[in-house]
């Protein structure tokens, strides 16, 4: 029915939407370069910078999902997808924790104020995003948790990646909006408070997700 086509098409976009938000939401070197140019030079130099690290993540996740729908062609049952979540839950749930705990202003590196071209700005935020590979086990684990990839629909596929970078564009300028506004009264412990924040969400919300996917255990039909 082409009502529920749509439904489908939203749910997918909706959850590419999420999938950026986590993967971008972490302070690591990129977040932090996005803060300090905020700070340092402005609000549209702290956003183009996010740019960069969102076009950087939007590759990692094409490569992701590449590899996973090989995988998702040989998970054809409705128990070997919820080992999948599973699997995915518990790997979300480590790596808040790991955000929780870590302290983003170690070894930071220090944004001068010299401003340089927005182009500047962004393609060295893509270049420290992609020098870090590891993104790609943080997408393998959202990808498995929300059953992200959907092999043999390539339309529906290629509007659910598109949505990821949106996902990460949205987070890049509510982040830069929120530190342009309280600059005033932002330092690294600032930092340091947003990235506990984010870890304590991405925690609650895998614990939540984890208990949810449980639960459906019981309502899977049995063949």
């Amino acid at each position: 029915m082409p009502f529920a086509f749509h439904i489908d098409i939203v749910d997918l976009v909706l959850k590419g939407i999420l999938i950026g938000i986590i993967a971008s939401a972490p302070m690591g070197p990129v977040g932090i370069l996005c803060i300090q140019r905020t700070l340092n030079k402005g609000r549209w130099y702290g956003f183009v910078t996010g740019v960069g690290a969102a076009v950087s993540d939007f590759i990692y996740a094409l490569i992701t999902g590449l590899g996973m729908s090989f995988v998702m062609d040989m998970v054809n049952n409705a128990h070997n997808q919820f080992l999948l979540q599973i699997t995915g839950s518990v790997l979300l749930l480590l790596f808040g924790i790991f955000c929780f705990r870590s302290d983003p202003t170690k070894n930071m590196h220090v944004s001068g104020k010299q401003k340089g071209s927005y182009l500047h700005n962004g393609l060295t935020a893509f270049v420290v995003t992609l020098s870090n590979p590891l993104i790609i086990f943080l997408f393998m684990a959202l990808f498995a948790q929300f059953s992200f990839v959907v092999p043999h629909h390539p339309l529906e596929m290629c509007l659910g990646f598109l949505s990821i970078p949106l996902g990460a564009l949205l987070w890049w300028y509510g982040l830069s909006w929120l530190v342009d506004k309280v600059r005033a009264f932002f330092d690294i412990q600032g930092i340091q408070i947003i990235n506990r924040v984010i870890g304590s969400v991405v925690i609650l919300f895998s614990i939540v997700v984890l208990f949810g996917t449980v639960f459906n255990l019981y309502t899977l039909p049995h063949y």
